[in-house]
C-alpha cells in the first residue's frame, strides 16, 4: 500500500487556525448562507433578462428564446422612462441632502446630553418609529393630513388659513415623501454614529478643553473628525442605492393624481412588468439598477481615497 502524503505546511497550518476559531465560523455560517441563498444564488435568473422568458412547461429559463438588448433598448425608449428617472434621481437627491446629515446632526446632539434617564428616553422615542412598517407610517400619515378631520388641516383652518390636499397633490409628494423617510429611520441612523462617537480617545477631549475648546469646538474639531471615516462609508454607500429608493413607501402614497412626480423605477418594475407578467422586462430593469448603483459605488469609493479617506474597500 501506498503511503499518505503528509499534509502540506500552508494546509496544515489553515486547518489548525480554521478549527482553533471554529466557533466563530459557526456564528457566521447562518449570514453567510442567507447570502448565498437569497442573494448569490438568485443571479443566476437574470439570464431571464436576455431572454422572452415563458414560465410555461418546456420553456424556462433554458427553453425561452435568446432576444439579447432587446429588453434594454425597449426600456431607453420608452416615453415615460425619462421622467421616472427623474423622479427617483430627485427623490434620491432629497434623501442625500435633507435625510443622510440628520442623524449625524442628532447624534451629536444625544452625545452631548448627560442626563442619561432622558438620553435612553429620547433614544427610545426616535429609534421606535423604525419598528414601524410603512403601512403604519403613511396610515398615520394619512390620518393627519387628510382633508376630512386632519389634524394639520385642522389647524390651518382654525388659524385662518386654507386647507392643502396634501395627500393628491403633486406639489406636496415629495414634502410628505421626505419628512415620512426622516421621522422613520433618522433615529435608527444614529446607532452606527454613537458607537463611532462612543470609541472616541477622551484625552482628545480633555486635550480640547486644556486649550479652551468649548462644547461646540469640541465637536467641531475632536468628534466630527473622529467620526469622519464612518460618514464617508455610510455616504458611498448610500449613493450605490441611488435607484434603490424602496417600493412599499412610494407605492403607498402613489396615486392618479401624483403619478407624474411619484412614480419611481421600483413601482414602474410592479406596474409595467410584474403585474402585466412582463417577467424579462423587470429583470432588465432591476439589471439596470444594480449595474449603476455598482457603478456609483467604485466611483465614490476611488474619489473617498484620492481625497485620503478609506473607503469601503
Amino acid at each position: 500500500m501506498s503511503e499518505m502524503k503528509p499534509m502540506p505546511r500552508r494546509e496544515h497550518a489553515l486547518a489548525k487556525r480554521v478549527w482553533r476559531n471554529k466557533w466563530l465560523y459557526v456564528m457566521i455560517a447562518p449570514g453567510v448562507l442567507y447570502f448565498l441563498i437569497f442573494k448569490y444564488f438568485p443571479m443566476f435568473g437574470l439570464i431571464i433578462a436576455f431572454e422572452d422568458y415563458k414560465p410555461y412547461p418546456g420553456k424556462g429559463i433554458t427553453g425561452s428564446e435568446w432576444v439579447g438588448l432587446e429588453h434594454f433598448r425597449r426600456l431607453f425608449t420608452e416615453p415615460d422612462f425619462l421622467n421616472i428617472l427623474g423622479n427617483t434621481l430627485t427623490l434620491f437627491a432629497l434623501n442625500l441632502v435633507f435625510f443622510f446629515p440628520i442623524p449625524i446632526i442628532l447624534s451629536l446632539m444625544l452625545n452631548e446630553v448627560r442626563l442619561s434617564i432622558f438620553k435612553r428616553t429620547f433614544q427610545t422615542l426616535v429609534y421606535l418609529p423604525h419598528f414601524m412598517s410603512w403601512v403604519i407610517i403613511v396610515s398615520i400619515s394619512f390620518v393627519m393630513l387628510t382633508m376630512d378631520g386632519g389634524i394639520i388641516n385642522s389647524l390651518l383652518e382654525y388659524f385662518g388659513f386654507n386647507k392643502i390636499n396634501f395627500l393628491l397633490s403633486p406639489d406636496w409628494f415629495r414634502p410628505v415623501y421626505i419628512l415620512q423617510v426622516i421621522w422613520r429611520e433618522a433615529g435608527w441612523g444614529t446607532i452606527i454614529y454613537l458607537a463611532a462617537i462612543a470609541s472616541i480617545d477622551p484625552q482628545l477631549y480633555e486635550a480640547a478643553r486644556m486649550d479652551g475648546a468649548g462644547r461646540l469646538r469640541q465637536m467641531w474639531h475632536v468628534t466630527l473628525p473622529s467620526i469622519r471615516s464612518v460618514i464617508v462609508v455610510l455616504l458611498i454607500l448610500k449613493i450605490g442605492d441611488v435607484l434603490e429608493l424602496g417600493f412599499e413607501h412610494v407605492y403607498l402614497l402613489l396615486n392618479s393624481m401624483n403619478r407624474d412626480v411619484a412614480e419611481i423605477i421600483d413601482t414602474y418594475v410592479y406596474t409595467a412588468g410584474l403585474r402585466q407578467g412582463q417577467f424579462s422586462y423587470s429583470a432588465a430593469i432591476g439589471l439596470f439598477k444594480s449595474v449603476i448603483g455598482l457603478v456609483l459605488v467604485l466611483f465614490a469609493n476611488r474619489l473617498a481615497k484620492r481625497m485620503g479617506e478609506e473607503g469601503i474597500y
